[in-house]
């Protein structure tokens, strides 16, 4: 991991238990406001993910409980720029005020699978079938 700027912080768990890791917001030249159109929030980090791995980042769910997300995203592993946190309000005209060093997402990093897809004329059945959204319950 790089720090970039100065006041930029390195991602870190909140709690022993947490599966992710906090990023803040790097913003040395006075806080953004976000509505609901997406802002990139700069965290002033870049980091070297290692083949093998995956990095996602994630809302937190403390914000978005309050009409503010973080958009899903994932961090390649041959990316080196800075990492930049999509976020936008949610409620129709809201506005939430994004400072320096605010916990704004986080990043959970998770082993990828060996995944290879093969074309095929029909798949398996299953009870579901094609069912889709909402198919398996209310």
């Amino acid at each position: 991991m790089r720090l970039l700027r100065e006041g930029a912080r390195a991602p870190r768990r909140a709690s022993a238990g947490a599966s992710g890791f906090d990023l803040y917001a790097c913003l040395p030249d006075g806080p953004v406001t976000v509505g609901n159109a997406p802002v990139l929030v700069p965290t002033g980090i870049a980091l070297a993910v290692p083949p093998g791995l995956d990095a996602q980042l994630r809302p937190r769910s403390g914000l978005a409980s309050r009409g503010l997300l973080a958009t899903f995203g994932t961090l390649d592993a041959d990316y080196r720029g800075e990492l930049f946190v999509t976020l936008h309000a949610v409620p129709p005209g809201a506005r939430h005020v994004v400072r320096h060093g605010d916990r704004i997402a986080q990043l959970v990093v998770a082993r990828l699978a060996a995944v290879a897809f093969a074309v095929r004329e029909t798949l398996p059945p299953t009870a579901r079938g094609a069912g889709g959204h909402g198919s398996t319950g209310r």
